[in-house]
């Protein structure tokens, strides 16, 4: 998260994740969010109400080679989801909401889930809003692309967000996330490795 503040974006309140064994920081664009995840309880993370997650496998990325990586969509309507989803259960949510989670995606891809209760950044009412306007210049992200260690082609899921435009992927030797801001008006890009398998371009 330091490496981010210091390229120039302005973090937002971050959260925990009470019997996901996580924690998060992150950082709010005008149409989506950057979260950062890390394990505060390795139990927890462990257990087998997260298992579907992977988060523990992806936590330990540089050793597992599991995708350090999710993406989640959000929830349109009563549209159903372009693939299909298993319930993810845990204290931290409303008793009476569960996170889809794609099914069939591999350790080595990312992880594909929707929240069925998000919205825009900034959609949000001016007191709950958070920061949106970063001295780096960025507003929205306009391309996701995911490149993964050791798989392809992508899994059904995958192939299926890939087909409606919300994210690219491909192989590669290592695991890497590539975020477009602003359709790149800007001609500037950073690298973030090693720190986080991260390019930015703005």
């Amino acid at each position: 998260a330091e490496a981010l503040i210091r390229l120039g974006l302005l973090e937002g309140s971050p959260n925990t994740h009470p019997g996901q064994g996580t924690a998060n920081r992150r950082f709010f664009f005008h149409n989506a969010m950057l979260e950062l995840i890390y394990v505060t309880d390795p139990d927890e993370a462990r257990s087998p109400l997260v298992a579907p997650t992977r988060l523990w496998e992806r936590a330990r990325w540089r050793t597992t080679n599991a995708s350090p990586f999710g993406l989640c969509l959000r929830a349109t309507g009563d549209d159903p989801p372009p693939f299909s989803t298993q319930p993810y259960h845990n204290a931290y949510l409303p008793p009476d909401v569960a996170i889809p989670i794609a099914r069939g995606t591999l350790a080595v891809e990312a992880m594909l889930f929707i929240n069925p209760i998000g919205a825009r950044p900034d959609s949000a009412p001016p007191e709950r809003r958070e920061p949106l306007e970063h001295p780096l210049g960025v507003r929205e992200i306009t391309a996701v692309h995911i490149a993964t260690a050791g798989c392809e082609p992508p899994s059904d899921p995958l192939y299926a967000a890939q087909r409606l435009g919300i994210a690219t992927f491909s192989q590669n030797a290592t695991h890497l996330l590539e975020l477009t801001f602003d359709n790149a008006a800007q001609g500037q890009h950073a690298d973030l490795r090693p720190t986080l398998p991260l390019v930015l371009h703005w």
